[in-house]
């Protein structure tokens, strides 16, 4: 007998299903070549062809010549299949040994591994040499019952549910409280500037003497030290602190124990620093019983964790979509098939009902009207009308007859058909489609890998910055006093230089960190 090799080529620039069939066709054609096969989604073909005719990079230069790229695969095998089973009826050692050595000697079985303690067995074999249903069989006729471990079907690792509930709790508690925060602020703000320019005319009107009143309601210091304004913004930041930023929190010490900073720690960082800073400055202040309110950043962790949580909130709103359209698709799959035995004239010996993952290729496949077709295919004898509109979009029924390619997935309406399966577990069009959306998924973009990128950087560079901050100002105000004096305002001569240095020193430090944390690389 002659010699049969088999090679891959990658295909490229294939669109639709012609250009399945006019690849295929030309080939066949071409001396040498024994049969060809082609996959649309995972663009390769596989061909089976003659070394002593014809050799794979002649094969590859007919796709090209057709219009279409391709390239020869290297070492592109089949891949091992792998089947992991549940074997019932183990008592000992002795067992796991007489089933994992019958195995070993069954042709094309690569390794087993058989676990008493799981009732488990792990099987590599080669598809060209040996089927699942071989395997199982061997194991059947040891006298052990066996069935396959069940996968879960459904889509559950692609559910981003929780995450899209987390998120929008934290964004909607910080919104909450972030409101009247920013409210407050921009009120004080406002104030302010009317009472400098009253200031400036000495003449006040009354609405102006009502906005000094209303002012002073919340500069009114409820303890020595403490304002109102002070202390309704200390209220407020604390549920933010907790509840919007328990996430962050969670995130941010898993990235540090494996010594990575990325956003969630410089968002908690800064808001953290903002935080206890604006709490300290508080208690200082009720300390020393001072007349000036001191400044605080009791805004800050508020309004950056809106934002932040927002973004995270429709990002993962976003995944959550392409998510639902995935498990769509996986449901769509048939979970089981009926295989049939031909005999001479294809007539039908016997049928029987099994599991998809089952199914070899080269099997002959029984689908009912109304059936799903449990994998792809080639039709074999019967006439019908198929509804792939799940797969392609197309809306009319598309007839089928003996020759026509079948999609796993699709729907057949009125005749029953047998099918020869050309594309079985991991290779049939669905299979790859649903690859390729989880890959998307769960790959970053460019832009993101080289955005987490920078933030590894930007944390340290940050905090370097604020530290150089705080020790520059404690310099600048021991050599001349007179600088600090002229930029920090409002402190009470009553303080020691040196405390009001440091005071000053830390108040810009942490105004760096604070504005850088919400940078806009983060935010994006």
């Amino acid at each position: 007998s002659k010699t049969i090799s088999k090679c891959y080529v990658q295909v490229t620039g294939m669109t639709c299903a012609s250009c399945v069939a006019n690849i295929e066709r030309n080939l066949r054609r071409e001396d040498g070549i024994h049969s060809i096969l082609v996959a649309l989604m995972a663009g390769k073909a596989e061909v089976r062809y003659n070394p002593a005719v014809i050799h794979p990079a002649a094969i590859a230069e007919l796709i090209r010549e057709l219009g279409f790229g391709a390239s020869v695969l290297e070492n592109c095998g089949e891949g091992d299949g792998v089947l992991e089973l549940v074997v019932r009826g183990m008592t000992c050692a002795s067992c796991v040994h007489k089933i994992e050595s019958t195995l070993m000697k069954t042709k094309g079985v690569l390794y087993c591994s058989v676990a008493l303690a799981t009732n488990k067995a792990h099987i590599k074999y080669d598809p060209e040499a040996v089927g699942p249903r071989d395997v199982i069989q061997v194991i059947k006729d040891l006298g052990f019952t066996t069935s396959l471990v069940k996968k879960d079907r459904s889509a559950s690792h692609l559910d981003h549910k929780q995450e899209i509930r987390q998120w929008k709790r934290s964004f909607v508690v910080s919104l909450v409280f972030c409101i009247p925060v920013m409210g407050l602020m921009i009120y004080m703000m406002v104030m302010d500037s009317r009472l400098s320019d009253a200031h400036a005319h000495h003449n006040m009107s009354s609405e102006e003497m009502e906005a000094l009143h209303s002012s002073m309601v919340l500069e009114y210091q409820l303890l020595p030290g403490l304002s109102v304004m002070n202390f309704l913004s200390f209220l407020l930041c604390v549920p933010v602190q907790v509840f919007g930023g328990w996430h962050f929190y969670i995130q941010a010490s898993r990235a540090l124990r494996h010594n990575t900073a990325n956003m969630d720690v410089l968002v908690v960082l800064a808001t953290s620093i903002a935080f206890l800073y604006s709490l300290i400055i508080l208690l200082v202040a009720m300390a020393e019983r001072a007349k000036v309110n001191p400044v605080t950043f009791f805004d800050t962790p508020p309004m950056l964790f809106v934002f932040i949580s927002l973004g995270r909130w429709l990002e993962h709103v976003a995944k959550g979509k392409t998510s639902e359209a995935l498990a769509r698709l996986i449901s769509l799959q048939a979970t089981e098939a009926t295989i049939v035995t031909l005999g001479p004239d294809n007539v039908l010996l016997s049928e029987e009902q099994v599991d998809v993952e089952l199914v070899q290729r080269g099997d002959i496949v029984k689908v009912v009207p109304g059936g799903k077709f449990p994998v792809d295919g080639r039709v074999i004898e019967g006439h019908s009308m198929v509804d792939e509109s799940l797969i392609t979009g197309e809306a009319m029924p598309v007839t089928k007859k003996p020759g026509s390619t079948v999609i796993a997935g699709s729907i057949n309406q009125n005749g029953s058909l047998l099918i020869s399966a050309t594309h079985v577990g991991a290779d049939t069009t669905l299979s790859q489609i649903v690859k390729l959306v989880e890959e998307a998924q769960t790959s970053k973009a460019p832009i993101q890998q080289f955005a987490d990128k920078l933030s590894g950087y930007f944390v340290p560079f940050i905090v370097a910055v604020s530290v150089v901050t705080l020790f520059a100002w404690i310099i600048i105000g021991f050599v001349d006093f007179e600088i600090v004096e002229k930029y920090f305002l409002g402190y009470n001569k009553s303080l020691s230089a040196a405390e009001v240095i440091l005071r000053f020193a830390f108040q810009a430090s942490i105004t760096v960190l604070c504005i850088a944390c919400p940078c806009s690389l983060g935010l994006a």
